[in-house]
């Protein structure tokens, strides 16, 4: 509520689904959409749920221990097939199991 009465251009959201419940972070993320949409205000968001922010996003960057090593519209970084296995539990490769994950996601290159 606050933050809107400025009529800010931006807003920064920094984790807005942390400690809800996905009933919640739905309405959440149904609001920021809403907002976005609505009232034309950019939204910068910080998110770990990466499903719930690429579909609220038009476009993402995905960050890797402070570094951005990914980026791309929505429909890209939904389609990529690196970002569904690391980050959506999907893939076109059979599932890796957690410890070949882990040596897998050290030896990958990004870019």
């Amino acid at each position: 509520g606050r933050a809107l009465m400025a009529r800010p251009k931006m807003i920064l959201l920094d984790e807005p689904s942390m400690g809800l419940s996905p009933l919640l972070v739905k309405e959440v993320f149904s609001i920021i959409e809403k907002i976005n949409k609505d009232q034309g205000i950019t939204m910068l968001l910080v998110e770990q749920n990466a499903n719930f922010a690429l579909h609220a996003a038009d476009y993402g960057y995905i960050m890797e221990s402070g570094k951005i090593v990914l980026d791309g519209s929505k429909h890209e970084l939904l389609n990529n097939e690196d970002v569904k296995e690391f980050y959506l539990g999907g893939g076109d490769e059979e599932r890796k199991s957690f410890k070949n994950l882990k040596s897998y996601k050290r030896r990958k290159r990004w870019l």
